[in-house]
Protein backbone atom coordinates (compact mmCIF):
# COMPACT_ATOMS: atom_id res chain seq x y z
CA UNK A 1 0.00 0.00 0.00
CA UNK A 2 1.30 3.43 -0.91
CA UNK A 3 2.19 5.52 2.12
CA UNK A 4 0.96 9.10 2.15
CA UNK A 5 3.35 11.37 4.02
CA UNK A 6 1.62 14.06 6.06
CA UNK A 7 3.83 17.14 6.08
CA UNK A 8 3.74 20.09 8.43
CA UNK A 9 5.55 22.91 6.77
CA UNK A 10 6.17 26.61 6.32
CA UNK A 11 6.41 29.10 3.51
CA UNK A 12 8.87 31.91 2.91
CA UNK A 13 7.28 34.93 1.31
CA UNK A 14 9.09 37.84 -0.23
CA UNK A 15 7.34 41.16 -0.89
CA UNK A 16 3.99 39.75 0.20
CA UNK A 17 2.60 43.22 0.80
CA UNK A 18 2.39 46.00 -1.76
CA UNK A 19 3.89 49.41 -1.05
CA UNK A 20 0.52 50.72 0.07
CA UNK A 21 0.32 48.01 2.75
CA UNK A 22 3.63 49.10 4.27
CA UNK A 23 1.99 52.29 5.57
CA UNK A 24 -1.58 51.02 5.85
CA UNK A 25 -3.28 52.01 9.12
CA UNK A 26 -6.77 51.29 10.37
CA UNK A 27 -9.09 53.96 11.75
CA UNK A 28 -7.39 53.74 15.15
CA UNK A 29 -3.92 54.21 13.71
CA UNK A 30 -2.92 50.55 14.03
CA UNK A 31 -0.14 49.72 11.55
CA UNK A 32 -1.30 46.53 9.85
CA UNK A 33 2.08 46.11 8.16
CA UNK A 34 3.51 45.03 11.52
CA UNK A 35 1.60 41.78 11.09
CA UNK A 36 2.67 41.30 7.47
CA UNK A 37 6.37 40.67 7.96
CA UNK A 38 8.58 37.68 7.25
CA UNK A 39 8.07 34.49 9.21
CA UNK A 40 10.03 34.46 12.45
CA UNK A 41 10.51 38.22 12.78
CA UNK A 42 8.08 38.49 15.72
CA UNK A 43 9.50 35.51 17.63
CA UNK A 44 11.04 37.57 20.44
CA UNK A 45 7.93 39.74 20.79
CA UNK A 46 5.80 36.61 21.16
CA UNK A 47 8.14 34.83 23.56
CA UNK A 48 8.90 37.76 25.86
CA UNK A 49 6.78 40.57 27.23
CA UNK A 50 9.26 43.32 26.50
CA UNK A 51 6.64 44.95 24.22
CA UNK A 52 3.50 42.81 24.53
CA UNK A 53 2.12 41.23 27.71
CA UNK A 54 -0.98 39.76 26.03
CA UNK A 55 -1.45 37.43 23.06
CA UNK A 56 -4.69 37.33 21.07
CA UNK A 57 -5.19 34.45 18.64
CA UNK A 58 -7.80 35.28 16.01
CA UNK A 59 -8.99 31.82 15.00
CA UNK A 60 -11.15 31.85 11.86
CA UNK A 61 -12.52 28.67 10.34
CA UNK A 62 -14.70 27.79 7.39
CA UNK A 63 -18.16 26.69 8.51
CA UNK A 64 -18.05 22.97 9.33
CA UNK A 65 -14.29 22.91 9.87
CA UNK A 66 -13.87 24.20 13.40
CA UNK A 67 -10.95 22.62 15.26
CA UNK A 68 -11.78 20.66 18.40
CA UNK A 69 -12.03 22.54 21.67
CA UNK A 70 -9.46 20.14 23.14
CA UNK A 71 -6.90 21.02 20.46
CA UNK A 72 -7.27 24.75 21.20
CA UNK A 73 -6.99 24.10 24.93
CA UNK A 74 -3.81 22.13 24.21
CA UNK A 75 -2.42 25.02 22.15
CA UNK A 76 -2.99 27.52 24.95
CA UNK A 77 -1.31 25.14 27.42
CA UNK A 78 1.65 24.72 25.04
CA UNK A 79 2.03 28.49 24.72
CA UNK A 80 1.68 29.15 28.44
CA UNK A 81 4.62 26.81 28.99
CA UNK A 82 6.86 28.75 26.59
CA UNK A 83 5.67 32.40 26.49
CA UNK A 84 5.86 35.21 29.00
CA UNK A 85 2.41 36.78 28.73
CA UNK A 86 1.26 37.98 32.15
CA UNK A 87 -1.81 39.57 30.57
CA UNK A 88 -2.94 36.19 29.29
CA UNK A 89 -3.43 34.26 26.06
CA UNK A 90 -6.82 34.84 24.50
CA UNK A 91 -8.52 32.95 21.67
CA UNK A 92 -11.29 34.56 19.63
CA UNK A 93 -13.10 32.15 17.30
CA UNK A 94 -15.54 32.76 14.47
CA UNK A 95 -16.75 31.05 11.31
CA UNK A 96 -16.86 32.34 7.73
CA UNK A 97 -18.67 30.91 4.69
CA UNK A 98 -16.70 28.67 2.37
CA UNK A 99 -14.79 30.55 -0.35
CA UNK A 100 -15.62 27.60 -2.62
CA UNK A 101 -12.07 26.52 -3.39
CA UNK A 102 -11.10 22.94 -4.25
CA UNK A 103 -7.57 23.73 -3.06
CA UNK A 104 -5.67 26.71 -1.72
CA UNK A 105 -2.50 28.45 -2.81
CA UNK A 106 -0.71 30.61 -0.25
CA UNK A 107 -1.72 33.65 -2.30
CA UNK A 108 -5.39 32.66 -1.87
CA UNK A 109 -4.88 32.12 1.86
CA UNK A 110 -3.37 35.60 2.14
CA UNK A 111 -6.34 37.09 0.28
CA UNK A 112 -8.71 35.46 2.79
CA UNK A 113 -6.67 36.87 5.65
CA UNK A 114 -6.69 40.35 4.10
CA UNK A 115 -10.48 40.23 3.74
CA UNK A 116 -11.29 38.79 7.16
CA UNK A 117 -8.56 39.63 9.67
CA UNK A 118 -9.67 42.16 12.27
CA UNK A 119 -6.94 42.06 14.96
CA UNK A 120 -3.44 43.50 14.68
CA UNK A 121 -0.74 44.43 17.20
CA UNK A 122 -1.72 47.30 19.48
CA UNK A 123 -1.54 48.58 23.05
CA UNK A 124 0.56 45.81 24.58
CA UNK A 125 -1.29 43.05 22.73
CA UNK A 126 0.26 41.00 19.93
CA UNK A 127 -2.17 39.31 17.54
CA UNK A 128 -1.86 36.06 15.58
CA UNK A 129 -4.13 34.95 12.74
CA UNK A 130 -4.99 31.24 12.39
CA UNK A 131 -7.15 30.06 9.48
CA UNK A 132 -8.72 26.59 9.27
CA UNK A 133 -9.43 25.77 5.64
CA UNK A 134 -12.11 23.57 4.09
CA UNK A 135 -9.91 22.27 1.24
CA UNK A 136 -6.43 20.91 0.68
CA UNK A 137 -3.19 22.68 -0.12
CA UNK A 138 -2.53 23.24 -3.82
CA UNK A 139 0.89 21.62 -3.31
CA UNK A 140 -0.52 18.22 -2.30
CA UNK A 141 0.53 15.22 -4.37
CA UNK A 142 -0.50 11.57 -4.55
CA UNK A 143 2.15 10.67 -1.98
CA UNK A 144 2.46 13.75 0.25
CA UNK A 145 -0.08 16.14 1.73
CA UNK A 146 0.44 19.39 3.63
CA UNK A 147 -1.42 19.73 6.92
CA UNK A 148 -0.44 23.28 7.82
CA UNK A 149 1.74 26.20 6.75
CA UNK A 150 3.15 29.20 8.65
CA UNK A 151 3.64 31.99 6.12
CA UNK A 152 3.96 35.35 7.93
CA UNK A 153 5.29 36.59 11.25
CA UNK A 154 1.84 36.24 12.82
CA UNK A 155 -0.10 34.10 10.35
CA UNK A 156 -0.62 30.41 9.69
CA UNK A 157 -3.13 28.10 8.03
CA UNK A 158 -4.28 24.60 8.96
CA UNK A 159 -5.74 22.49 6.17
CA UNK A 160 -8.49 21.18 8.43
CA UNK A 161 -10.22 19.28 5.62
CA UNK A 162 -7.07 17.20 5.14
CA UNK A 163 -6.55 16.79 8.90
CA UNK A 164 -10.07 15.40 9.23
CA UNK A 165 -9.54 12.95 6.38
CA UNK A 166 -6.38 11.63 8.02
CA UNK A 167 -7.84 11.13 11.51
CA UNK A 168 -10.54 9.43 13.57
CA UNK A 169 -10.62 6.14 11.68
CA UNK A 170 -8.85 2.76 11.95
CA UNK A 171 -5.03 2.94 11.68
CA UNK A 172 -5.20 6.75 11.85
CA UNK A 173 -4.60 9.07 14.82
CA UNK A 174 -7.36 10.73 16.82
CA UNK A 175 -8.42 14.07 15.41
CA UNK A 176 -7.51 15.95 18.58
CA UNK A 177 -4.00 14.45 18.64
CA UNK A 178 -3.36 15.26 14.98
CA UNK A 179 -4.88 18.75 15.23
CA UNK A 180 -2.84 19.54 18.33
CA UNK A 181 0.36 18.32 16.70
CA UNK A 182 -0.13 20.37 13.55
CA UNK A 183 -1.34 23.54 15.28
CA UNK A 184 1.48 23.49 17.84
CA UNK A 185 4.03 22.76 15.11
CA UNK A 186 2.94 25.72 13.00
CA UNK A 187 2.95 27.99 16.04
CA UNK A 188 6.47 26.73 16.69
CA UNK A 189 7.46 28.20 13.31
CA UNK A 190 5.80 31.50 14.30
CA UNK A 191 8.02 31.38 17.41
CA UNK A 192 11.07 31.15 15.15
CA UNK A 193 11.75 27.41 15.18
CA UNK A 194 13.88 26.01 13.81
CA UNK A 195 16.54 28.65 12.99
CA UNK A 196 14.01 31.07 11.54
CA UNK A 197 14.08 34.11 13.80
CA UNK A 198 15.03 32.22 16.96
CA UNK A 199 18.78 31.56 16.72
CA UNK A 200 20.12 28.05 17.22
CA UNK A 201 21.90 27.36 20.50
CA UNK A 202 23.12 24.00 19.18
CA UNK A 203 23.34 22.26 15.82
CA UNK A 204 19.94 20.59 15.43
CA UNK A 205 18.50 21.95 12.17
CA UNK A 206 17.58 19.16 9.74
CA UNK A 207 19.97 19.43 6.79
CA UNK A 208 17.43 17.86 4.40
CA UNK A 209 14.35 19.69 5.69
CA UNK A 210 15.49 23.19 6.55
CA UNK A 211 13.81 25.11 9.38
CA UNK A 212 12.91 21.84 11.11
CA UNK A 213 14.51 19.96 14.00
CA UNK A 214 16.50 16.83 13.19
CA UNK A 215 15.26 14.99 16.30
CA UNK A 216 12.56 12.60 15.06
CA UNK A 217 10.60 12.70 18.33
CA UNK A 218 10.51 16.51 18.44
CA UNK A 219 7.39 18.54 17.68
CA UNK A 220 9.41 20.48 15.09
CA UNK A 221 10.33 17.42 13.04
CA UNK A 222 9.13 17.86 9.45
CA UNK A 223 6.71 14.90 9.33
CA UNK A 224 3.52 14.78 11.38
CA UNK A 225 4.08 11.14 12.29
CA UNK A 226 7.04 12.11 14.44
CA UNK A 227 6.84 11.05 18.07
CA UNK A 228 3.93 8.68 18.57
CA UNK A 229 0.93 10.38 16.98
CA UNK A 230 -0.62 7.07 15.96
CA UNK A 231 -0.25 5.89 19.55
CA UNK A 232 -2.11 8.89 20.88
CA UNK A 233 0.81 11.06 21.98
CA UNK A 234 1.41 14.64 20.85
CA UNK A 235 5.14 15.21 20.15
CA UNK A 236 6.79 17.70 22.48
CA UNK A 237 9.61 20.15 21.86
CA UNK A 238 12.99 18.56 22.49
CA UNK A 239 15.53 20.12 24.87
CA UNK A 240 17.41 21.85 22.04
CA UNK A 241 14.33 23.66 20.71
CA UNK A 242 13.39 24.72 24.24
CA UNK A 243 16.91 26.07 24.76
CA UNK A 244 16.54 28.12 21.57
CA UNK A 245 13.26 29.63 22.76
CA UNK A 246 14.65 30.47 26.20
CA UNK A 247 17.63 32.22 24.68
CA UNK A 248 15.23 34.35 22.61
CA UNK A 249 13.16 35.50 25.58
CA UNK A 250 10.85 32.56 26.25
CA UNK A 251 10.39 30.20 29.20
Amino acid sequence: MKKIIAVITLAFLVSISCSKDSTENDSNGVVKANNKKALGTSAHDLLSEDKFDTLLIELVYVEGFEPSAAAITNLVSFLNNRLYKSGGILVEKRAIPSPGNESYTIAQIIAIEEANRTHYNEDGQIAVWAFFADAKSSTDTNTAVVLGTAYRNTSFVIYENTVQKLSNSPFKPSRTILETTVINHEFGHILGLTNIGTPLQSDHEDAEHKRHCNVTSCLMYWESESGNVLGGVVPQLDAQCIADLRANGGK
